[in-house]
């Protein structure tokens, strides 16, 4: 009888987000953050196009965060 609450509980696991890349596994987080900085790097590349960027007060707090939301918001489309 115990044995079935333990399999109740571990019926909702499944396998852990990750990436075969190169033969290798990678876990999903560490791709949405490198995929971030990418676009955080993009959005860099549109704020100098346009001449925005110097309207920017705190730069090495702002792209840090951009970053930071741009994975939070990968991560979010993608796993849940």
């Amino acid at each position: 009888m115990a044995a079935l609450p333990a399999a109740c509980g571990l019926a909702g696991c499944r396998q852990a987000p990750t990436f075969n890349l190169l033969g290798s596994f990678f876990p999903a987080w560490l791709i949405c953050i490198f995929a971030g900085v990418i676009l955080a790097v993009i959005a860099n590349r549109i704020l100098v196009h346009f001449r925005l960027d110097n309207q920017i007060v705190l730069p090495i707090l702002i792209y840090p965060c951009m970053a930071l939301f741009f994975a939070c918001a990968l991560w979010l489309i993608c796993f849940s």
